[in-house]
Parts: structure tokens; C-alpha cells; sequence
């Protein structure tokens, strides 16, 4: 009999502890009690762009989509529509850290849903054909196809975001931020990679990656906990599957003197984002701090940058602004930006650094730090209201920090932040002189340099 071992957690803002059930192939169990009519099964991956190269960028992208074109039990379509016929949510997601698969369904009046959906979960997770008729042939970009396959539906997607402002400019900072860690790269992936990859290389990348200590599996809801990890337990039969050495990244310097680029396009306004790096996500009072500072400057009506650059501004150049920080397993990222009239770049960019040398030069008041500490927590509160929050919360901290002990501690680490730290890991983290900026502008703005 497989031995398990049994940890709790005790989980703000729900009524009972997370159970996690440890197997001994390394792959992770974990229940989260929530009452109520729905159910939410997940599993995340520990993989995403972050073990991806300049060969195969893409790649955990594109597999999230082959995923769901069938097993060796059933053909491209049926786990869709198997349990979206129950009033299924069924859905995907793929980032720098991770890749994660989750089923949200209702929990009817018997066990038949639940039993259900954790077999489709589990054979879709286990047993992808990944079949060359879904993959699509190999193709050149410049040529016409008659037949399209998922190659040309993610290329689609490529093609979509191209045209988005926001992401040139996130692309251009992202890409400035770091020189060799694989950050650097676009997760969604680029068209000549996807047009031409092999399916042998998909599916090698899917027996690297996809073993049982990289994937953790998690059911959030109202159920019977010793049923549902035994039935768990049973589905995910590896098979001897092998885990595989994790490959460690060392993480860029934030670059010196910073970097400027400037783009232009088919656009009527202008759009600039600051980027910095920020902490490692398991340097969790670090990452609290640094999205604290990134609620001070830039979340909200009445965050600095909405008061100072908009409601009190004598001339209206910005039309929006905001800060945000985003925790990734080898350090994250803290982004200032805004949209603002084209005329006025120079006078944009000389404001956004104002505030953000006052914010490390004189701090934050009391009042501020107070707010953002209620915010954070509130929004932690918000994120365990449904079941596919809390399996999503789960997740994240399972996979990219690395544990659910930062989440038990997550309330004592907020209240023990003081405006002082807020002011010293500012001018730590977001010297002016450091930072990487990109700005996009329309084309009749090309040759004012």
C-alpha cells in the first residue's frame, strides 16, 4: 500500500486547515474545504517559459493547448464536452513559473460528477496522444495553408497580441530587464517556432516536465476528503513515471544605468511602462513590501499617481496610470506605467520619476501604510470567497514560492511591515538611475526622435 504523508495548513479565512497529502512519487494532494454547490479540481505544473530556450520558446504554451485534443481513452472534443454538459467551466493557463489545468463543476446530488471529473482530469494529464492531425504539418510562414490545425490557432494568438500597445511595451521592458535568464522571453512564444516544431520535441518536453514532483494536484470544495484523495491517488497512477533533475537559474542584475527604447505604431496616444526586478517569490515579506509600495504609487483612485498626475493636475497629459508588482520564482517584477497625450512624453517621463524618488526619498505616512496593508489583506480575503480562488491561490503558492507555510504566516508578515522597510526596500528595489523603460508612440512621431 502507497505510503502518504499528511500535513494541515492553517489557511486564512477558511473554516477548516488545507490538507496536504504528500505520495511517495513526489506528486502533491491537496484539499481545501469550501462550502457550497461547486467544486474546482486544478493541477499546476511546475513549468512554464522559465525552462524554455531560443530553440523551443513557446513550448509550454502550446502544449497547454494539445492537452485537450484527446487520450488514448478518448478522442479530441470529449472531455470538453463530457463536462461541460454538466455546467463545467473547464479552462487552462500558462505563465513564466507554471502551467495549470482546472475544472470547475457543480457537485450535483451524488458523487457522479466528482468521480467523473477527476478521471477526465487525470487521463488528460497522464495520457495526451498529442496526435499529428491536431498538431498540424509543419509550415512555411510565407506560404498559404489550406487546412489549419492548433499551430495556426496559437499563431493566431501571436499575431493578435502583436497589435495590443500594452504588450509592446511590456515585450520591450521584459526583454531590457534581463540579458540571460529565461524571463526574458515572450511566453506566448514567437510564429517560426511554432510554425516549424516537432512533435517529437513536444512530446520529449512533456516527459521532462510533466512527472509526478512537478505537478500537484488540488480539489477546493464541500466533499468527503478521504474518498477524494484516495480516488486521486488512484487516477494519477504514474506508472513508475521518473522525476528528473530541476534545472536552476541564476537571476539577472538589475541593469545599470538602466535602458530606454522607444517603438512606434498605428496608435493615437502615448504608452509608457518602468520596469525594475524585483524579490524572489519565497522572500515573501519582501514581495509583500513591494506590492505594498506598488498600491502606494499606483493602485487606485486614490494611489499617488491618480492624485498627483490626474485629479490634481493642473495639465491633463496622462489618461491613466498604475503600479504593479508581479512575484515570479527567481524574482519578480515591478512595473509603473501609463497612457498619456504624445505631445507631452518629456514632461510624462520627468513626472513618473518625481514620484517615484519622492516615494524612496521621504517614505510613505502611516495613513498610506495602514490602507495598503487593509488592502492586501482584503484582497487575499476576496481570493478565498469561491473555489476556484482558493484552488488558484493554492496553486500559485505550492508551485511558485514553494509552500503553503508563507500563506499560514501571510497575516502576522503584513502586520509587522513598517513604513520605514517600505521606504528602504523602495530605494533598494526602484533607483531612478536603474530603471528600464519603454515608451510606444505613434508614427507621426517617428522622426522627432
Amino acid at each position: 500500500m502507497e505510503n502518504i504523508k499528511k500535513s494541515l495548513v492553517r489557511y486564512p479565512f477558511l473554516e477548516r486547515p488545507v490538507e496536504i497529502y504528500e505520495r511517495e512519487c513526489g506528486h502533491k494532494i491537496i484539499w481545501a474545504y469550501k462550502e457550497g454547490s461547486l467544486l474546482n479540481i486544478s493541477s499546476w505544473v511546475k513549468t512554464g517559459s522559465i525552462n524554455e530556450n531560443d530553440e523551443n520558446n513557446g513550448i509550454s504554451h502550446f502544449l497547454e493547448h494539445l492537452m485537450f485534443k484527446g487520450t488514448s481513452k478518448h478522442k479530441a472534443g470529449y472531455f470538453d464536452r463530457t463536462l461541460e454538459a454538466k455546467g463545467a467551466i473547464v479552462n487552462a493557463a500558462t505563465w513564466k513559473d507554471y502551467t495549470f489545468y482546472y475544472v470547475t463543476v457543480p457537485k450535483g446530488n451524488d458523487d457522479k460528477n466528482l468521480q467523473e471529473t477527476i478521471e477526465l482530469h487525470a487521463d488528460m494529464m497522464l495520457n495526451p496522444v498529442i496526435p499529428p492531425e491536431e498538431i498540424g504539418e509543419p509550415f512555411d510562414l510565407n506560404q498559404p495553408v489550406t487546412t489549419k490545425r492548433e499551430r495556426h490557432v496559437v499563431i493566431e494568438e501571436i499575431r493578435m497580441r502583436k497589435d495590443q500597445p500594452w504588450t509592446k511595451v511590456y515585450n520591450s521592458v521584459n526583454a531590457n530587464l534581463y540579458s540571460n535568464h529565461p524571463y526574458k522571453r515572450d511566453v506566448i512564444g514567437n510564429e517560426q517556432i511554432i510554425s516549424t516544431i516537432k512533435r517529437e520535441t513536444i512530446l520529449d518536453y512533456y516527459e521532462k516536465f510533466y512527472t509526478p514532483d512537478n505537478i500537484t494536484t488540488i480539489i477546493a470544495g464541500d466533499i468527503n476528503p478521504d474518498y477524494v484523495i484516495a480516488k486521486i491517488a488512484k487516477e494519477f497512477d504514474f506508472k513508475g513515471r521518473k522525476n528528473h533533475p530541476k534545472q536552476e537559474y541564476k537571476i539577472d542584475l538589475q541593469p545599470t544605468g538602466g535602458k530606454y527604447t522607444e517603438e512606434y505604431s498605428k496608435i493615437n496616444t502615448g504608452f509608457v511602462m518602468f520596469g525594475y526586478l524585483g524579490a524572489k517569490a519565497n522572500d515573501i515579506r519582501t514581495s509583500l513590501v513591494l506590492e505594498m509600495i506598488c498600491s502606494v504609487l499606483g493602485d487606485g483612485l486614490s494611489s499617488r499617481l491618480q492624485q498627483e498626475l490626474i485629479e490634481k493636475a493642473s495639465e491633463q497629459i496622462f489618461n491613466g496610470v498604475g503600479a504593479y508588482y508581479y512575484p515570479f520564482r527567481d524574482g519578480g517584477n515591478i512595473f509603473v506605467q501609463a497612457n498619456f497625450k504624445p505631445e507631452a512624453k518629456n514632461t510624462v517621463l520627468e513626472k513618473l520619476k518625481q514620484q517615484i524618488e519622492i516615494l524612496y526619498t521621504n517614505g510613505i505616512s502611516e495613513q498610506e501604510l495602514k490602507k495598503a496593508k487593509k488592502k492586501i489583506k482584503a484582497g487575499f480575503a476576496s481570493n478565498s470567497e469561491s473555489v476556484t480562488d482558493i484552488a488558484d491561490t493554492i496553486g500559485y503558492y505550492i508551485t511558485v514560492p514553494g509552500g503553503l507555510n508563507y500563506v499560514e504566516e501571510y497575516a502576522d508578515t503584513i502586520d509587522k511591515i513598517t513604513a520605514e522597510e517600505i521606504k528602504e526596500t523602495a530605494a533598494e528595489y526602484m533607483d531612478i538611475n536603474n530603471v528600464v523603460i519603454s515608451v510606444l508612440m505613434p508614427e507621426e512621431y517617428k522622426n522627432e526622435g
